[in-house]
């Protein structure tokens, strides 16, 4: 009897020094793991702190830069406030460039911050696992003797009670490694989740970082136009916006006095019931109408150009490298650009984009700086299709945007539709007949 309970008291010594030296383990590999976890934290904290307070200072630049181009637009139509404004428009998309560039740097960091919470809860869920298993096996090879023999081997019932005590510590002990368990595992979803969250948001800072680019890109490319255009000599400016509205003039009318066979009738079954909110703005931000559709006040005084027909459209105020974005989800079914027409330069809708849509709609973008889309493409509501600009016989920049019916429209040089012989009529573009165009304004939600 003596033999069995040492026999008995060396295997619970040996389980509870074996038990002990595990959890001891546990506890070092994880405290080792916690102090690099948190040193790496601590260093990628510091970068996206750092990352933080620059885009702070950007922010401030940027908006520093808004208030002289809000200055400048209230301003004299002259060369030397044109460059200003380019100027500044190319030093705002400048510094929000480098603001989306630290952005992604930070974001970049956070998914890396994350990454390192989920290798350190998934070495702690392994360290726990591994011991709990092993803990487990002995705590279940000790079980294995009946409480009568126990205690009839122990010493006396004291040494019983001793031996069943620490086989109770050692199974509270399981209970608190597998509750702290659970506890890193939904710290690990957690993790995950919030690292699949990073990664969507570091994929539109990317694809906003491509969206400002292009913009810069309109922009630069614009002023370089217009210094070789005017060579920096006013008079030349003068004269080109003069050029521009005395082209805008003669394509209007020409535009208006369609064939008669060709200004055929809108069946009104063709025509999308009036809805707002069907179309989305296709500039992001505060809306300013520069000139409404149908019979406004500019068109009434200016009969020559519009026939008694009104304006065809909405002019929207846009700062020479605004992001254009497809008011709905269609398809690209043209592209072009009057100024490439010899003689028309300056005379037409310049840069144009024109989407087909399901619903019997076609929207029209036009004096655009840049081109963004080919025909036949694929686009979704929101898409940037383009930049702003004052291409055409736009006197300053903005975008003239339309919507018109499909089942009337036709891509086509003018003067097929005009019988005009003007610079214009060989440039192709999109032309309904009158009845065709549609105010914009019933399919757009309402502005505040």
């Amino acid at each position: 009897m003596k033999f069995r309970s040492e026999v008995k008291s060396s295997i619970l010594g040996t389980m509870r020094l074996y038990v002990t030296l595990t959890i001891a383990l546990i506890v070092s590999i994880g405290s080792f793991a916690y102090a690099q976890s948190t040193n790496s934290t601590s260093s990628l904290q510091s970068q996206i702190d750092s990352n933080t307070a620059q885009i702070n200072q950007l922010n401030t630049e940027i908006a520093q830069y808004q208030s002289q181009l809000d200055a400048t637009t209230k301003q004299g139509q002259t060369l030397q406030n044109t460059i200003s404004q380019l100027n500044l428009s190319i030093k705002k998309t400048t510094t929000s460039i480098n603001v989306t560039n630290k952005q992604i740097n930070t974001t970049q960091l956070q998914i890396k911050q994350l990454s390192s919470g989920i290798q350190s809860d998934q070495a702690s869920i392994s360290d726990e696992q591994d011991g709990l298993g092993q803990t487990i096996q002995i705590l279940n090879e000790t079980d294995q003797e009946p409480l009568a023999v126990a205690l009839l081997s122990a010493n006396g019932l004291s040494d019983a009670w001793q031996d069943f005590s620490d086989v109770q510590a050692i199974e509270d002990s399981i209970n608190t490694d597998i509750s702290n368990l659970a506890s890193h595992k939904a710290a690990l979803a957690q993790n995950k989740t919030q690292q699949e969250t990073k990664n969507q948001q570091l994929q539109q800072q990317q694809q906003s970082l491509t969206v400002q680019q292009g913009s810069l890109s309109a922009t630069k490319s614009t002023q370089s136009q217009l210094l070789a255009q005017t060579k920096s000599q006013e008079s030349t400016y003068q004269q080109l916006i003069a050029q521009k509205k005395a082209e805008e003039a003669s394509f209007e009318s020409a535009l208006n006095n369609l064939k008669s066979q060709y200004n055929q009738a809108v069946n009104p079954g063709q025509i999308l019931s009036f809805a707002p909110g069907t179309l989305s703005w296709p500039i992001a931000g505060t809306i300013r109408i520069t000139q409404y559709f149908g019979n406004t006040p500019f068109s009434n005084n200016h009969e020559a150009l519009y026939s008694g027909h009104g304006h065809d459209g909405l002019d929207i105020a846009a700062p020479i490298g605004t992001p254009v974005h497809a008011a709905l989800t269609g398809t690209v079914l043209a592209t072009g650009n009057t100024d490439a027409t010899p003689g028309c330069q300056g005379g037409s809708f310049g840069k144009w984009v024109m989407l087909e849509h399901s619903d019997g709609l076609n929207t029209m973008y036009a004096h655009l700086s840049q081109i963004g889309v080919t025909p036949g493409q694929q686009v979704q509501t929101g898409d940037v299709i383009g930049f702003s600009g004052e291409t055409g016989y736009a006197t300053g920049p903005h975008l003239h945007f339309g919507v018109y019916v499909s089942a009337v429209t036709q891509i086509i040089p003018l003067g097929q539709a005009t019988g005009g012989s003007s610079p214009c009529s060989k440039a192709i573009m999109p032309v309904p007949p009158v009845s065709g165009y549609l105010n914009p304004l019933n399919y757009l939600p309402a502005t505040s």
